[in-house]
């Protein structure tokens, strides 16, 4: 039994999306051909022999690069099973399913998919194989929905199962992946795992909360650091956590990092942390500094208060601006991301948002990309459920995969236009360098008189 695992993009990164089915499909006698199309190229012959093949979609860039490969895929193998699983495969369900993807999974994917894989009694051929995939009747005439086999287990929400370590094996090594640069101009080879999927918080904009509606999963710890101490084996010097917030647990978040430390007290690491637990769980900070924590990635969005009650972010502006102040004592680099054009946006508050980070000694910390990022609204986000977003929403649009929408003022979607086409003409631009360009620009489309620059402080 063959079967071709299809990542298109993982943000530089070696998909975890991959290894991890990869390890349960060949546990259960499958052979498995992983291929990321992101650094190598996909060999038709490869997917003629293929007896099913899955295409793993954590992100929106992801699903839109695999479109064009689903239909290739169809059309060499019509015979085969064709699945579709990651954050945004059920978001996108029925536009997958019209491209020729016969199953869609959610979160916890793993277990689902290889039973899935294994099911027996259909009918032979293309049509049979999608009717049990589906719940549509063979003869494809009408529209009839029978139990599919491959979800009857789940009741009371997503499974909790025990996970496998990961199989990178067939992958492209780690070198040909992202690299950190340190400050001292040394660079690392960078890992990537996850401790926990899902995510407690409802974040009107996240794409998480309609896949796990509050859930989160955690992964055994000794899974985890097996794929850790495979990396490293690997030349992974730097590890980044994928967890939506790694203090969703953070009594399993700690014991996995100080596992990590005691075992490869060389090699650092990186995490994703709300600014509502930064806070909460202040006491932790010291902890990630000592057990190597490189930096923490925090979804910051807005420092308006309105926005942040809208995208229900469960912080404020004085909270930001409180992390920032534990962070820098404890220790740990915050590095804040912004949803930065909203239709809530103003040419004042947009140069507001810049005079802080300036204020904050936050330029170096914040990639100019984060200044031009446009609120993206899939099918399925809570947004919809806001009167506030609905009167600034068109219709769907499928090329896209989003919905619409136009700022009430032309003005901010000029600025927006003009600050991304910016960034991208100035990518080897220093940040500093960048980020005066930008602030030039906004001051001047407001008419605002831009602040001094200030120095930036002296680290050690």
């Amino acid at each position: 039994m063959q079967a071709v695992l299809i990542s298109t993009y993982d943000m530089g990164r070696q998909p975890f999306g991959l290894a991890s089915p990869a390890a349960w499909l060949r546990a259960d006698g499958w052979h498995v051909t992983s291929v990321d199309v992101a650094k190598e190229k996909l060999d038709e012959a490869v997917l003629s022999s293929a007896d099913l093949i899955g295409f793993h979609l954590p992100m929106h860039t992801a699903t839109r690069l695999a479109a064009p490969v689903i239909a290739t895929a169809r059309r060499l193998t019509p015979s085969a099973r064709i699945c579709a699983y990651g954050l945004y495969a059920p978001l996108n369900a029925e536009f997958l399913r019209s491209i020729g993807v016969d199953a869609i999974f959610d979160g916890e994917f793993e277990e689902e998919l290889t039973a899935w894989a294994a099911l027996k009694g259909c009918a032979t051929g293309a049509a049979g194989l999608k009717a049990c995939a589906t719940g549509t009747t063979a003869t494809g005439t009408t529209a009839a929905v029978v139990a599919q086999p491959f979800r009857a287990a789940r009741s009371g929400g997503l499974p909790r199962i025990r996970f496998l370590v990961p199989d990178r094996s067939g992958l492209p090594p780690l070198s040909r992946y992202a690299t950190l640069q340190l400050p001292d101009g040394t660079q690392r080879l960078v890992g990537y795992t996850e401790a926990s999927r899902g995510c407690k918080h409802l974040c009107r904009h996240c794409p998480i909360v309609p896949v796990y509606e509050g859930q989160f999963r955690v992964v055994q710890p000794e899974v985890v650091l097996a794929d850790i101490d495979a990396q490293v084996a690997s030349g992974a010097r730097h590890i980044t956590f994928g967890d939506p917030d790694f203090f969703n647990g953070p009594t399993h978040a700690i014991r996995i990092v100080d596992a990590l430390h005691a075992a490869h007290p060389s090699v650092s690491y990186d995490a994703i942390i709300k600014v509502e637990h930064l806070l909460a769980h202040r006491d932790l900070l010291p902890r990630l500094a000592a057990t190597g924590c490189a930096f923490v990635t925090s979804a910051v969005e807005s420092l308006d208060d309105r926005v942040l009650a809208l995208l229900d972010k469960g912080h404020t502006r004085a909270d930001f601006v409180e992390a920032v102040g534990l962070c820098r004592n404890a220790g740990v680099t915050l590095i804040p991301t912004f949803v930065a054009f909203h239709p809530w946006l103003t040419l004042e508050r947009y140069c507001d948002l810049l005079d802080t980070i300036a204020d904050l000694d936050l330029v170096g910390h914040v990639a100019p990309i984060q200044l031009a990022i446009r609120l993206l609204i899939p099918a399925g986000s809570r947004l919809l459920e806001l009167d506030e977003m609905r009167r600034h929403v068109g219709a769907f649009d499928p090329t896209t995969l989003t919905y619409r929408w136009a700022h009430p003022d032309p003005r901010v979607d000029a600025l927006h236009v003009d600050v991304a086409a910016l960034v991208a003409a100035r990518l080897d631009a220093d940040r500093r360098t960048l980020f005066d360009a930008i602030s030039a620009l906004a001051h001047d489309r407001a008419g605002m008189r831009r602040p001094a620059s200030k120095p930036a402080r002296d680290r050690a």
